[in-house]
């Protein structure tokens, strides 16, 4: 089975859970951000989210990846392994979950931002106290879904020297020869990984349900 092999594998384990959750964090601020300049009543706003979100959502996260890592520093700009693959990868799910912010938004009933201009509710208010308490609750499972789209996606950040779990395994491959043992136990390490995740941001969501009913 290989069990040999899971020690030396677990050496990335750490790397791989900080770039997930760093990357994560960061995108959640870009997500909220640009979603809502989607929605800004001043055009130019609308315009730079709207070419943000098309420019990340039409590229591939690894050519972006190697664009901050490998062509920034012709430009004078270094960034640390980590650092560019943070940047990329928050960036480019960053942009899908900005369409989720700007689509649960608008999903909220009409009604109900009718009722807090009734009320003399100024925008910020209404977006604060009406809409976006309800509009979170739509982003749950939209939002899962990226955080375990953003865990596989961090493997792309092996290709450049950083030593996460998929590093670590292609080393291993690379000077054992072992190949279904250990892309078979980084199946199992993913899983493990992306399982709890998923718990988690159902509880949330349960959690943010009841909180809303209540």
């Amino acid at each position: 089975m290989g069990f040999d092999l899971v020690p030396i594998l677990l050496r990335g384990l750490d790397i791989t859970v900080r770039l997930t959750l760093t990357s994560a964090a960061v995108a959640l601020v870009i997500a909220m951000i640009a979603g809502l300049g989607r929605l800004s009543p001043l055009r130019p706003v609308r315009f730079l989210a709207g070419l943000y979100v098309e420019v990340f959502r039409g590229t591939s996260v690894l050519v972006q990846m190697f664009w901050f890592f490998f062509a920034l520093p012709l430009f004078g700009v270094t960034l640390s392994p980590f650092v560019a693959g943070v940047t990329a990868l928050s960036l480019n799910i960053g942009a899908y979950g900005a369409e989720i912010v700007r689509g649960s938004i608008l999903s909220v009933p009409k009604g109900q931002l009718e009722a807090s201009v009734a009320l003399n509710m100024t925008p910020a208010l209404r977006m604060r106290r009406v809409i976006l308490p309800q509009a979170l609750v739509l982003m749950m499972p939209p939002f899962g879904n990226l955080l375990i789209e953003l865990l596989k996606a961090t493997a792309l950040v092996s290709l450049i020297t950083i030593p996460d779990i998929t590093f670590r395994g292609v080393t291993l491959q690379q000077t054992t020869g072992r190949t279904t043992e250990i892309f078979l136990w980084l199946l199992v390490l993913y899983f493990a990984i992306a399982y709890p995740m998923t718990l988690g941001v159902r509880w949330i969501e349960r959690r943010a349900s009841a909180f809303r009913k209540a």
